[in-house]
Formats: C-alpha cells, structure tokens, sequence
C-alpha cells in the first residue's frame, strides 16, 4: 500500500494542530486556576535567543498552511500575528485547520517531484514536492509544536505525551 502526498500532510497536520489546540485549553484552566498572567506565558521563551510561546503556535500555523497551499498550487493565506490570548492562537489554529481541510486530495496527490521555490533566509530554496513536505514543513510544524508544548510544561501545565499525540 502506498500513502498518498495528501494523507502524508493534511490529515497529519490537522491532528497535530487540533492536539496543540487542545493542549491550550489545558493551558487556559492552568492560567486560571493558578493566576497566571496569559501575557507572560504568551511572552515565554526556553532561551533567550529563541521565539516566544506565540511565536512558536504562529508559526507552527504557517508552516502547516504554507506547505498545503503550495503542493495545491494556492496563495498561501496570510494570518497577521496579532495573537494575544490562548483563546486567539486557538482560532489561528482552527482557520489553519479549517483551510488545509478545504483543499481536495486532487490538488496535492502527486506533487512528490513537483519544483516548489521558496525564499528561505534571503535565498531561493528549490525543493521537491516530497521534500518540501517531509524534510522542511513536517519537521518544522513538529518543532515548533513541541517547543510550545516545553514552554507550557515549564510553566507547570499537566500536559504529557498522550497530550501531544492525540488519538492519531
């Protein structure tokens, strides 16, 4: 059996997206309970050289966005980053959802050696269809997820790995 470019990207990036989603209502009884200020835990960084906790959901987002519109052949839709609750990243991740959704399997289902350019760090980038999905988007919408899920842990969020894995 072979698995398609579509069921290697949407439906994984969904469920990863959808966890992270869940893993912030978590987040948010956590902030309530113990009064936590949601802007210092939307401002928390594990280092100092790296991109805060909305940073890391935001951008997560995009990736997953960005990668299914291109092997689609679609704009990429542009999101402001202009999150500043648990409750708005939650609707970042559900408009990202809904759109990778929407696009038919057809349009991504053999785009393994399609050429996509893409600008990455000032240069020209040119990958495959595969490429792009596996060896760029996928990893990073996992890092990012994960990052985001540290942060949380940190602040002391009951989160754990089933929280991250879902039901996938």
């Amino acid at each position: 059996m072979q698995i398609s470019m579509y069921q290697a990207s949407v439906p994984r990036l969904a469920n990863i997206l959808e966890n992270l989603a869940n893993i912030l209502d978590k987040a948010q009884a956590h902030a309530d309970a113990h009064e936590i200020d949601v802007a210092t835990l939307m401002a928390w960084r594990l280092a100092p050289d790296m991109y805060p906790f909305s940073k890391q959901v935001q951008i997560a987002c995009d990736k997953a966005r960005s990668v299914v519109a291109r092997l689609a052949r679609m704009e990429v839709p542009y999101y402001e980053d202009d999150e500043t609750t648990l409750a708005a990243l939650k609707v970042r991740i559900a408009r990202t959802v809904a759109f990778i959704r929407s696009v038919p399997p057809q349009q991504i289902d053999g785009t393994e050696d399609d050429e996509i350019v893409l600008p990455v760090t000032g240069k020209e980038t040119r990958y495959t269809g595969m490429q792009l999905l596996l060896g760029h988007s996928m990893p990073n919408v996992y890092f990012h997820t994960t990052t985001a899920y540290n942060i949380l842990r940190q602040n002391g969020v009951a989160i754990g790995k089933r929280d991250f894995l879902g039901n996938p």
